[in-house]
């Protein structure tokens, strides 16, 4: 699917979205779309400041025969709608406010605040070896102005979709380097000072101290301007001393929740259905699986999304929150001082929720405490530590044993990871040698005949990167790999206790039987569509 389409797609769903909540909210509903780009400004309404500080914008500026309109959004704060009312009120005016989209509040916002110009080269990212254009990058950083090396860093992170910022210390410089569709790239070296100034930055935005001797947290959240437009950008900051100073990782959360949705992911047709035929019954328990950075949360958000409608209630225990949703009571919980999720969960139950997310199952309490709601008609969805379903699986009973509740709470464990994608204009083909024909016979050899996507294992072709100037190591973007396993009636016997041998190889063969595809072999066909490579495959699996 194109970009234009996509775009198009998160902006009919953002705006479906703010129809459904005006409804919710007793608002009148407004598409600017029709309008936003030939509005006339009314610039003397309200400053620029309270544009962003407030999430609003006047949309016309009134008489005293006319009402003055402002466009508001769902996170404009009720006391400022109320306050402008009494202003206008007692000078004998009216005013009257329309809830708009997020989309439609950044396209306008840009039309009043034009993003500045930017004067200095953007960031590119050094191949192995590239000395010259890892000296071009740091000689940018050591210019750019004091004040605004951080928000420079910040932007051009975003610029290039890295999900992480490395901050590093070495003997005699720093080194920056960023996570780009998982994979480090080196990006500059620092000056000792340089480091001072974008620590001192951090720490006064972060709330964190820059001569701690103790590893800390912290959060920051800033508005990123680019040529689309305004959006949200989350960092979560974790800082840790070291030999030669403190390090620092930021982690990238690019809030924008229109992107949340299963119809994005790329999920493959059959396993789509099932995870739809799961999380449209009204209980059960449903966990997700993986490394840090495989998607799991943004798998889950856009589960909760799905399920967000007007007659459910759905309520989020989470260690942090990362993405906040609207229509959604989102708690966050901390786990630091001897909390459990399961001592939050057993009080949330009492509000009486349809849907419930609990960041990550950690304990036999909080297990067995999620087992008992998803069979009292609650649907629960969690992450669970484990490489695979059958592996998770596997580490669920030995937490909390034989147990036959678990065999009828449990109804869909999903592994997934991400891997790079291959740019689909400069892949090249070729024909792999024997040894890796004979890997992917051998991976794929019980693979049922009646699956769409089994190949020609006699004739077949795999793909390799080839460098381009907009994706200089082959590849762009990411690909979700899935291995889904329903929880059916022979899985189940495994957690009566009428199977003696529960280890993961057994219970996966099983389940391979019941039609399961492994993630190793969802990876390989992947590759085999020319959709990643062999080699990212094996390096993320």
């Amino acid at each position: 699917m194109d970009e234009a389409k996509i775009q198009q797609q998160r902006r009919e769903y953002d705006e479906d979205s703010t129809r459904r909540r005006a409804n919710i909210i007793g608002l009148g509903y407004l598409d600017t779309r029709e309008f936003e780009q030939d509005l006339d400004l009314a610039k003397d309404v309200l400053s620029i400041q309270d544009m962003y500080q407030n999430k609003m914008v006047p949309l016309a500026a009134g008489d005293k025969e006319r009402a003055t309109q402002f466009g508001i959004t769902t996170q404009t704060p009720s006391t400022i709608i109320e306050k402008i009312t009494q202003e206008y009120s007692e000078e004998g005016k009216q005013t009257a406010f329309h809830l708009i989209s997020q989309s439609g509040y950044k396209v306008l916002l840009r039309r009043y605040d034009p993003p500045r110009q930017v004067v200095y080269d953007d960031i590119q990212i050094a191949k192995e070896g590239d000395s010259d254009t890892l000296a071009k990058v740091s000689q940018t950083l050591e210019t750019v102005g004091t004040e605004a090396v951080f928000d420079f860093l910040i932007t051009q992170a975003d610029r290039l979709g890295a999900s992480d910022i490395h901050i590093e210390n070495q003997r005699h410089d720093i080194r920056v380097r960023m996570r780009v569709d998982g994979a480090l790239h080196a990006v500059a070296s620092l000056s000792k000072e340089r480091y001072r100034v974008l620590m001192g930055e951090l720490a006064r935005r972060a709330n964190i101290s820059s001569a701690s001797n103790e590893p800390q947290s912290g959060h920051i959240q800033q508005d990123i301007t680019t040529e689309n437009g305004t959006h949200l950008l989350n960092l979560r900051v974790e800082t840790v001393p070291t030999m030669y100073g403190q390090d620092a990782v930021l982690r990238l959360f690019n809030f924008d929740e229109s992107l949340l949705q299963l119809d994005l992911l790329g999920i493959p047709m059959r396993q789509r259905a099932e995870i739809d035929a799961i999380i449209s019954h009204p209980r059960g328990l449903a966990l997700m699986v993986g490394p840090t950075g495989s998607g799991k949360s943004t798998t889950l958000y856009s589960m909760l999304n799905a399920l967000n409608t007007s007659d459910k209630k759905i309520i989020t225990l989470e260690d942090p929150i990362e993405y906040g949703l609207s229509g959604i009571s989102q708690i966050p919980i901390d786990t630091t001082d001897g909390k459990s999720f399961g001592d939050a969960l057993r009080s949330v139950l009492r509000l009486d929720p349809d849907v419930v997310m609990v960041g990550e199952i950690r304990d036999k309490d909080t297990a067995r405490t999620a087992i008992q709601a998803s069979i009292t008609g609650h649907l629960v969805l969690s992450s669970f530590h484990a490489n695979s379903t059958s592996a998770a699986f596997s580490r669920m009973i030995d937490m909390i044993g034989v147990n036959p509740i678990f065999s009828s709470a449990i109804r869909l464990i999903v592994a997934q990871r991400l891997v790079r994608r291959l740019v689909e204009h400069s892949k090249e083909a070729y024909t792999p040698d024997e040894a890796t024909k004979n890997y992917v016979r051998k991976v794929l050899e019980s693979l049922p005949d009646s699956h769409e996507d089994k190949p020609d294992l006699d004739d077949f072709q795999l793909y390799r990167p080839v460098s381009t100037d907009d994706a200089p190591f082959g590849y762009k973007g990411r690909l979700v790999i899935m291995e889904q396993m329903v929880v059916d009636e022979e899985i189940q016997k495994f957690i009566r206790g009428d199977v003696a041998d529960i280890h993961t190889e057994t219970i996966e063969k099983v389940a391979r039987q019941q039609g399961m595809v492994t993630l190793e072999q969802a990876g390989v066909l992947a590759a085999l569509r020319g959709e990643t490579t062999l080699e990212e495959v094996g390096r993320v699996i």
